[in-house]
């Protein structure tokens, strides 16, 4: 028989290891899914705020020279040349999410023409 001074002590030991062990974590530390991170060359970059564009992480929010006249947005769209004969033209073209966006296949946003160059 138990002492009774070690009655409670031996209920708590006995109640520890039957209770399902489980990881306690402070809130908003769930675990990350597991999912591939993107990755840009060998870097890794947030998707959210940011993008790959020829092998340099880029904002979502920053710009690009299309030709003279014009600038895109490299997370959203593609600078295209549309040239026919003699003349050399640049065009907007969006990208298609999921896809490898080609110039040839994607839909036109604007002919850089009659598009407003942004600082």
């Amino acid at each position: 028989m138990v002492p009774r001074i070690f009655a409670p002590a031996y209920v708590s030991v006995c109640l520890l290891l039957l209770c399902p062990r489980e990881v306690i974590a402070p809130a908003g530390s769930e675990p990350w899914l597991c999912q591939p991170a993107p990755r840009c060359g060998d870097k890794i970059y947030n998707p959210l705020e940011q993008c790959c564009y020829n092998d340099a992480i880029v904002s979502l929010s920053e710009t690009r020279q299309c030709g003279p006249h014009c600038t895109f947005w490299p997370c959203f769209e593609l600078c295209c040349l549309d040239s026919f004969g003699l003349t050399n033209d640049f065009v907007v073209k969006l990208k298609v999410q999921g896809v490898n966006s080609q110039c040839h296949s994607s839909p036109i946003s604007s002919k850089c023409e009659s598009r407003r160059h942004f600082p």
